[in-house]
């Protein structure tokens, strides 16, 4: 047990004499050292927490949590697939599709582009493109009206907008006097969607689905179903069971797999960096080593006096324990409080340096995302301070040791 003497006479080593303030400076350092690594820490794990969170939310904003899709032709009768995918009491809803590729074509501009065939009112229930629409209505996706919604950047780069009639071309040809001929249809442009993700946002555009249907040479086929789940982590179980239900004979993929490299490797990189700034906050846990190295070497014979009167070797010890965990406790408190409040206004920053700067930190179209969010998760949080708190107090041990270890008669010779 730790008596009070104990803590009073190790407490009141903290401040050095006059003489020897750098042991004090060196205290001070070592305490910043692991305040800056535990600070930044946090902020690092925060970020990718909170990067990997906005890219999930992003990404199943577009596409759907599970889908079961038909191999060679199609699936043929959906709405009885439907009401079958709809019988399991995971799934909140199921919506038809058609997955094409083609290349659209507005003046002399072209892009090639995902061409998703969707039925408007069912649509709604398995992602939100509704809440991304910048302008534009999926209501105006009507059978036979010829409509397209399109990305933000795939707009800009077609410089399309609302009401321009853009042209579709297909890799299915048509024969004419001149030889075959790609097939084409001209669209106007109904909608224009920004889900913050270039991937979408630069190469998807959305049509009905009779319309895909019809150019695509379909007929009453579809590539498959989408299905919304009450929980998504049983995405994987859940779109196994739906297509058994359905018959098997099906392919089935959820956002974890279709994904499954990209979340996998963001799962891989906080680990690497957690072990790369853990560095940090050791180099200078470390730090302790020396300065309470010194300060038993200045208190020599302060120990052997305590020595003298009766204080047993693990008192000893103990006083300069406690030197190095309110140390390793001031820093790691101190870089929690910093780390916390830089990562919940990260963005803010980042915002201001950009425009300090004149410069984009994220590029988009390589990062994915254009801002920098960030995620506390407290689980983290706890992990980071009590791995910096523990190699404050592994520090202690070495100088501890050595001053319970000094001699009193040694020490008092030269008194």
């Amino acid at each position: 047990m730790l008596n009070r003497y104990e803590l009073f006479v190790g407490l009141r080593y903290l401040r050095a004499r006059a003489a020897n303030g750098f042991i004090s400076f060196i205290s001070l350092i070592s305490m910043l050292g692991i305040a800056v690594g535990v600070a930044v820490l946090i902020v690092v794990l925060s970020v990718m927490n909170g990067f990997e969170a906005e890219l999930r939310d992003r990404i199943l904003s577009l596409i759907s949590h599970a889908t079961v899709e038909a191999f060679g032709g199609g699936l043929a009768d959906w709405p009885a697939a439907r009401v079958t995918a709809l019988g399991h009491p995971q799934v909140l809803a199921a919506a038809p599709f058609i997955d094409e590729q083609g290349m659209l074509v507005h003046g002399k501009r072209q892009s090639g582009l995902a061409v998703r065939g969707i039925v408007p009112r069912l649509e709604t229930g398995v992602a939100g493109l509704d809440e991304h629409l910048l302008s534009g209505s999926l209501d105006a996706l009507e059978p036979g009206a010829w409509r397209v919604i399109l990305g933000k950047d795939l707009a800009e780069a077609l410089s399309a907008g609302l009401g321009d009639e853009v042209i579709l071309i297909i890799a299915q040809g048509i024969v004419t006097p001149a030889g075959i001929a790609p097939r084409m249809r001209s669209f106007t442009v109904a909608g224009i969607f920004a889900a913050g993700m270039y991937e979408y946002d630069r190469n998807l555009a959305f049509v009905n689905i009779d319309d895909a249907a019809r150019l695509f040479r379909r007929g009453g086929n579809v590539t498959g179903i989408r299905l919304k789940l009450d929980n998504m982590y049983l995405a994987p179980a859940v779109v196994r069971d739906v297509a058994l239900d359905l018959g098997g004979g099906f392919y089935v993929n959820d956002w974890t797999r279709s994904h499954e490299n990209f979340f996998r490797s963001i799962q891989l990189t906080k680990s690497i960096m957690f072990v790369i700034l853990l560095l940090v906050v050791g180099v200078a846990a470390f730090n302790i080593v020396s300065t309470l190295v010194m300060v038993v070497k200045e208190k020599e014979a302060d120990i052997a006096i305590l020595r003298t009167v009766g204080a047993a070797p693990r008192s000893i010890m103990q006083i300069f324990m406690v030197q190095g965990t309110v140390i390793g406790l001031a820093g790691t408190a101190l870089g929690l409080a910093l780390g916390t409040l830089l990562a919940w206004n990260i963005e803010l920053l980042v915002h201001v340096l950009e425009r300090l700067l004149d410069t984009k930190f994220l590029a988009a179209d390589v990062y994915y995302i254009d801002d920098l969010p960030a995620r506390v998760q407290w689980a983290d949080v706890a992990r980071i301070c009590s791995t910096a708190f523990a190699l404050s107090l592994l520090s202690t041990i070495y100088p501890s040791l050595r001053a319970a270890r000094s001699a009193p008669a040694e020490a008092l010779r030269h008194e």
